[in-house]
Order: structure tokens, then sequence, then C-alpha cells
């Protein structure tokens, strides 16, 4: 258990160095015995960080390459630790309007697929994620959550297998979506209609009319996001417990 926990931390802290850019990309790690030293953990520790970091996408290692930082080009971006450690690095838009372009090709052909395939099980998890964030806007509390699991069952209700598996990995970039959009006031008010919207039509089984309600969605989403940028508030980071709305004033 010990061990496990110096390896968390050393990968933790390797990882956030490298994407906030103490190491920039193209230079060299430092040799092992420094990184023993300025991690205070042992070479196995160390080498596991690196190897976890090389499966990740951040390093490549060679004989005569040494362990050299890659180009974000090469990055796993739907590996939740390197979603949080750029979220502790500093968002950019740039990055966003990536994650929402994505969104926009990925779920809208979900949601058709969703309209025409979900079971009632799928409805019913469904209905209970919208339940859980209108309770938590009427009497405050975790939103962000069961609007995740809202997006992700909508994946799952597509039935097709590698949706499905997109969904586990999208998951953190979903979370730094709501977690940023949410943070603006009543946004989660506004938005709650929109939810609804989606799951009326996958109810109905109307192709059509979810993918017009999802995009609709997203599109709401990333103007919630310009919005919180442009006011220069601080962004959530995702090391955090998903934020919570405050429950309404009596």
């Amino acid at each position: 258990m010990a061990e496990r926990n110096m390896h968390r931390q050393a990968l933790d802290r390797l990882g956030q160095e490298i994407v906030s850019g103490t190491y920039p990309c193209g230079t060299t790690l430092p040799p092992e015995p420094m990184l023993c030293e300025a991690l205070a953990v042992s070479r196995t520790v160390v080498r596991e960080a690196v190897k976890s970091l090389v499966a990740k996408g951040l390093l490549v290692t060679g004989p005569k390459l040494g362990t050299r930082v890659l180009t974000e080009e090469s990055w796993n971006w739907f590996d939740s630790d390197v979603v949080r450690w750029k979220s502790r690095s500093g968002l950019t838009r740039p990055f966003l309007r990536d994650l929402q372009e994505l969104r926009r090709v990925v779920e809208p052909a979900a949601v058709r697929l969703a309209a025409q395939r979900a079971t009632k099980g799928d409805i019913t998890e469904l209905e209970d994620a919208f339940a859980t964030m209108r309770l938590a806007i009427e009497r405050g509390g975790d939103y962000v959550t069961p609007d995740l699991r809202f997006h992700q069952g909508l994946l799952r209700a597509s039935h097709n297998a590698m949706l499905v598996q997109m969904g586990k990995a999208l998951g953190a970039l979903l979370r730094t979506s709501f977690e940023i959009s949410t943070s603006r006031v009543d946004s989660a008010l506004h938005s709650l209609p929109l939810h609804r919207a989606v799951l009326d039509a996958v109810v109905a089984r109307a192709p059509d009319a979810a993918e017009r309600a999802i995009l609709v969605l997203i599109d709401a989403a990333a103007q919630d996001i310009s919005a919180v940028f442009t006011s220069r508030r601080k962004l959530p980071s995702l090391s955090a417990p998903a934020r919570t709305l405050p429950a309404p004033q009596r």
C-alpha cells in the first residue's frame, strides 16, 4: 500500500511538471538518481512512474534518447490523469474548443442511436440521472455527477460497443466541460430543460429531434464556457470534488 501511494505521488508530481511545462516538450528528464532525490523515492518507484507516463503518451524512452518529453499531440487526452493535470496547470480556449468540437461529433451520433435502441433500463437510468440533477437545483447539491451520468447513459443507450467505450474515456473531458459551464450563475437551471428535451426525444424514439436537442445543449454549454472565460473567473479544478450548487434562497 505504501509503495503504491509513493508511486501515485511520484506519477502525479512528474505528470504535473510535464503538463505544466516544467519539463518542456522535446527536453530530456534528469537522470534517474536526480529524480529519486527530487521525489524522495526509490529507483523502482521512479521507473514505474516513468513507465506509466510512457503509456499515457507523455514520455518516450530509448538507449540513445534517454527519457524525453513528447509533444502534446502524442498525449492521451482521454486519460483522466492527463486531463486532471491539464486542469491544474490551466485550461485554455483551444483545449476547450477541441473538447466542444469532439462533443459535437460524438454525442449527436450516439443520441440518434439511443433514440432507436434505448431499452427500458436505459430510460430508467436516464430518468434517474435527470431527477437527481433537478433535485440538485431545487435543494442544492452535486449537479455535475448526475449530469455526467446522464451523458454517459446516452452513450450506453446507443448500444454501440465503440461509443460505450468512448463514453468511459470521455468521462474526465465531459466533467471538465460540466464543471466550467455550471460555474456560471443559473446555467444549470437553464440547461435542465435542454436535457429534458433530449430525454423526451429519446423516449419518443425520434432520432432527428434527439440530434437537434443535443446540439442545442452542447452549444449552450459552449456559450457558458465562453462567458466564464470572458469573465476571467477562476476555473474549477478536477482535483477537487465535484462542484455543488447552493440551496435556493427561500
